[in-house]
């Protein structure tokens, strides 16, 4: 399926119906900060962080191409169809996000979770090679780290990879095609490894939103229990917003090659979480555990060290933890009041 296009110019929009176009966004906002304007590709841009980077681009001044399966048809493997879109947007850059992303549903469907992740990352970087695009950014996870003893925390990103999950595993494949497409081709290629991301739009596989969920139904039906899995887990958290900024950032100043913990540095049990939900609830309420939201595994700690992108990029997270939950809380909130009107 082709994607179709859109054309924004500053605030002023103008849709039209072009076959064989992908949506084009040109000349967002710009800000006071001198900075290089980039012609950029987003796969998976109809997603949670894809809606989130999108905004950041255009506040930057950048064109904007998004493409997303789900409202384009573009499926990152269909390799010809991808080679098509690069080769008629010209994109000078790329942020690849587009792949499977449910940790837990990954044990239930291993087979499309490693294909999505790692064939749609070959399929990315081979596009990007034949149409001459400068850089690539592709998007992996912290999960590749796996079980990690406490010696070995905070995480740098010289830890040996050990995925626990099936999309732990489809991430270090996808990791490693990138590293293999900068070795073997010098292809321009920057990896990032972020650690836990939220924030509003999340959707509720994740826990932060599922618990902001939960707390905003009981809200609406007068209920004070709320159901969780295991809490004792310690995550590396940081607003979703910092980490767009971070992902642009490591497109402009980030050394090819290399590869870049995205992480705000600090470990918080989701226990925290939860409670910081309830304390943030219109009404009374309680925390119940429930033996069907446990995962197959779970790793007790991730935490990272982001010194390498800090020294290289200057980058480092803004809005506090506090300020992300009541953003995801209130999100919750519009959305259920929206789905009763």
């Amino acid at each position: 399926m082709v994607p179709r296009a859109s054309q924004r110019i500053g605030p002023h929009v103008r849709t039209e119906d072009l076959p064989c176009s992908p949506r084009v966004i040109r000349h967002g906002r710009t800000t006071d900060k001198p900075h290089r304007v980039m012609k950029a590709l987003i796969t998976g841009a109809g997603g949670f962080v894809g809606h989130h980077l999108e905004r950041h681009l255009l506040d930057a001044g950048d064109e904007v191409i998004a493409t997303d399966r789900s409202t384009d048809g573009l499926d990152i493997l269909d390799a010809a169809a991808l080679l098509d879109l690069f080769r008629r947007s010209r994109p000078e850059v790329v942020y690849h996000l587009a792949g499977a992303s449910d940790v837990g549903g990954s044990w239930q469907t291993p087979q499309a979770t490693f294909r999505a992740n790692a064939e749609g990352t070959l399929n990315v970087l081979w596009a990007a090679r034949e149409a001459g695009t400068e850089r690539v950014l592709t998007i992996g996870s912290a999960d590749v780290y796996g079980k990690v003893a406490a010696a070995d925390l905070p995480i740098t990103e010289d830890l040996a990879l050990r995925p626990v999950s099936p999309y732990a595993a489809s991430k270090v494949s996808a990791d490693y095609v990138a590293l293999q497409a900068f070795l073997g081709y010098d292809q321009f290629v920057v990896r990032a490894r972020p650690f836990n991301h939220l924030g509003p739009g999340q959707t509720d596989r994740f826990v932060a939103p599922a618990l902001a969920g939960r707390v905003a139904a009981n809200e609406l039906e007068g209920e004070n229990v709320v159901k969780v899995g295991n809490l004792s887990p310690k995550r590396d958290f940081t607003d979703v917003r910092d980490v767009v900024r971070a992902y642009r950032l490591l497109v402009d100043k980030g050394h090819a090659g290399q590869v870049y913990n995205v992480c705000s540095g600090t470990a918080i049990a989701v226990q925290e979480l939860a409670e910081q939900f309830i304390a943030m609830a219109a009404i009374p309420m309680t925390l119940e555990a429930d033996p069907d939201l446990q995962r197959p595994v779970d790793i007790p700690v991730l935490l990272g060290d982001n010194s390498r992108i800090v020294a290289d990029t200057g980058w480092a997270p803004e809005i506090a933890l506090h300020q992300t939950l009541e953003d995801l809380l209130d999100d919750r909130r519009r959305r259920l009041r929206s789905a009763d009107a």
